[in-house]
C-alpha cells in the first residue's frame, strides 16, 4: 500500500515529544478510529489474505485503531496507540529488489492447484500487523522485537517499514525478503523521510551484534548477506540502501521525489535543495534518510509535509500554467487516502494523558488534522460510527466530500479549506490546553472522553460550515449553468 511516512526524535519536536506520522494511502478505504478493549482482542488470529493463523498472548492491553469499515480483506488497523503509552504505525510499504527476493522470497498464499495438494500458507503483512503486536508492547524496543521475531516465525509476503514510538524513542524496522529485518533507534535530533522506498542509509552492524544499543536486525543477518554477495558498498562502507534497496525509474518519479520535498521544508538552509548546485533534486538516490530539522518541528509541520502536492514549484498539479511538468511527480496529499494519523507521545503530562492522536480522513490536502485523547473506553461516533454510505454525520464522510468537491475548484475553495484546516487545529489546540489543564488540576482523567467529545462537535461544526461553503462554489461552477436570467 502507498503511504508516506515522517517520524520525529524529542529533539527535534517544538515540546520534546516524539511524533510517528504517516498516510495511509490504500484505494479509497473507508476507515474508521475505534478502541480496542481487552476482552474484545482475539486469542488466536487468522488473516483474511495469506490464512496465517497465530495464537495471541493471554494479557493484551488496550489500544486505539484506524481499521477499515469494510472487513472483506481482513482488518488494517493502519495505526494506534496502547494504554502504555506506545504509538504504532503499519505499514510504509517499501521497495527491494531481486537479488534480496530471490535469496529470501517473500511468503505468498498460493492456494492449491488440486485436491491432492494442500494450500501453502502465507506470511504476516500490513492487514495484520498492528493487531499481533501494538496490544503486548510497552516500549517501541519492544515493538521492535516482538515483530522482529513474528517475522522470522512466519515471514511476510511483502516489503515494509514499520515505526514505533514512546515518550523516550522511536524506532523503525524495515523488512528484508520473506524473514529477515533490520531496525534503527531514530536518532533524538532528527526527521526521518520515508516515501515507499528502502530508507535507512547507515546501520551499525557491529551494534546490532553487540550492545544493540540503537541498532537491531535478524541474528543471521551478516552470514544472509555474505551467502548471497548483496554487499555493493565501497571502501567498507555499509550502506544498507544499496545491499536491500533500489534505485529505479519507477523511484525517481514515485518515491525520491516526496523525499526532496519533505526535505526542502524540514532543512531549507541546511542544504541545497534548488537550482543548478543543488545537493539533492527530486530525482537524486541519495536523499538522506535522517536529517537534522533548521528549526523544531511542530504537528503542523507534519501535517503541512503529508498534504504537500509540490507547492511553490513546477510540478504542483494545481498550478494555473502548465510548464509541461505540473503533476510530473506523485504528490504526498494524494486522493486516494483512507487515514492519516500522527501518534504522539508527550513528556511533562500525566501518564494517562501522554498519549495524543491526532487523525484526519481522506485526502490530506484537503482535510483537517484533529487531536483526540487515546487512554479512553470508546471513541465518540463522530469518528467511529463509520458506514459504507456516505453520510455528513461521521469525520471520515465530512473529509472526503470536501476533497471531491473542493479539488475541481481549487482556486475558489482553497482558501475556505485553509481557513477550515486552521480552525480546527486552533480549536483543537484550545481543547487540549483547556483539558489537560483540568485533568492535571482536578486528577479526574476520565474528562478525556469528554474532550474527545467536546473535540469531536467543534470538528463536526467546522467541517459542515465549509462544506456548506464548498458545495456553493462547486454549484455556481457547474457546467450547466448560464448567465441570462430567468425573470
Amino acid at each position: 500500500m502507498a503511504c508516506t511516512t515522517i517520524l520525529v526524535g524529542k529533539n527535534a519536536s517544538n515540546d520534546r515529544s516524539t511524533m510517528i506520522a504517516r498516510t495511509d494511502d490504500g484505494f479509497f478505504d473507508v476507515k474508521k478510529l475505534i478502541v480496542v478493549e481487552p476482552k474484545q482482542q482475539k486469542k488466536h488470529y487468522k488473516s483474511v489474505i495469506s490464512h496465517v493463523e497465530i495464537d495471541l498472548p493471554d494479557n493484551p492491553l488496550r489500544y486505539t485503531a484506524c481499521p477499515s469499515v469494510d472487513p472483506k480483506n481482513g482488518i488494517w488497523a493502519a495505526t494506534g496507540i496502547n494504554a502504555a503509552n506506545v504509538g504504532m504505525t503499519a505499514t510504509e510499504t517499501i521497495t527491494s529488489n531481486p537479488r534480496v527476493l530471490a535469496a529470501d522470497p517473500l511468503v505468498v498464499y498460493q492456494k492449491a492447484a488440486s485436491r491432492k495438494e494442500t494450500d501453502k500458507i502465507g506470511g504476516i503483512g500490513e492487514e495484520d500487523i498492528v493487531v499481533l503486536v501494538l496490544p503486548y508492547i510497552h516500549s517501541a524496543r519492544e515493538g521492535v522485537l516482538r515483530l522482529g521475531s513474528l517475522l522470522e516465525q512466519y515471514g511476510t509476503y511483502e516489503s515494509n517499514g514499520i515505526a514505533f514510538n514512546d515518550e523516550n524513542e522511536v524506532w523503525w524496522l524495515e523488512t528484508i525478503g520473506g524473514h529477515h529485518w533490520m531496525a534503527k533507534r531514530v536518532p533524538d535530533d532528527v526527521c526521518v523521510l520515508a516515501p515507499n522506498q528502502w530508507g535507512m542509509d547507515t546501520f551499525d552492524l557491529d551494534d546490532a551484534f553487540g550492545a544493540q544499543k540503537a541498532h537491531l536486525c535478524s541474528k543471521d543477518l551478516k552470514e544472509f548477506i555474505a551467502a548471497n554477495t548483496l554487499d555493493c558498498n565501497q571502501n567498507g562502507a555499509f550502506n544498507p540502501r544499496d545491499v536491500f534497496g533500489s534505485h529505479t525509474d519507477m523511484d525517481h518519479i514515485y518515491n525520491t521525489p516526496r523525499a526532496w520535498f519533505m526535505g526542502r521544508y524540514l532543512a531549507p538552509y541546511s542544504h541545497r535543495w534548488n537550482g543548478e548546485n543543488a545537493e539533492f533534486t527530486p530525482e537524486s538516490d541519495n536523499i538522506p534518510w535522517a536529517l537534522v530539522p533548521d528549526r523544531k518541528v511542530t504537528v503542523e509541520d507534519v501535517k503541512y509535509v503529508l498534504s504537500a502536492h509540490y507547492q511553490g514549484t513546477p510540478f504542483d498539479p494545481y498550478t494555473g500554467q502548465d510548464t509541461g511538468m505540473r503533476g510530473k511527480y506523485r504528490s504526498i496529499g494524494i486522493n486516494r487516502t483512507g487515514v492519516t494519523s500522527v501518534c504522539q507521545i508527550r513528556p511533562n503530562v500525566p501518564d494517562p494523558i501522554k498519549g495524543l492522536e491526532w487523525i484526519c480522513f481522506g485526502s490530506t490536502a484537503f482535510d483537517a488534522l484533529l487531536p483526540v485523547y487515546p487512554n479512553v473506553s470508546k471513541m465518540p461516533k463522530y469518528l467511529s460510527d463509520v458506514t459504507l454510505d456516505t453520510s455528513t454525520e461521521n469525520f471520515y464522510w465530512g473529509s472526503r466530500l470536501l476533497g471531491a468537491l473542493a479539488d475541481p475548484h481549487y482556486p475558489q475553495c482553497i482558501q475556505h479549506i485553509e481557513r477550515y484546516q486552521n480552525a480546527v487545529l486552533v480549536k483543537g489546540r484550545q481543547l487540549v490546553l483547556e483539558y489537560d489543564r483540568k485533568m492535571q488540576e482536578s486528577g479526574n482523567f476520565a474528562l478525556a472522553s469528554e474532550a474527545n467529545e467536546a473535540l469531536c462537535k467543534m470538528a463536526k461544526e467546522q467541517t459542515i460550515s465549509t462544506l456548506n461553503k464548498v458545495l456553493h462554489e462547486a454549484s455556481v461552477r457547474m457546467k450547466n449553468g448560464y448567465n441570462r436570467a430567468d425573470n
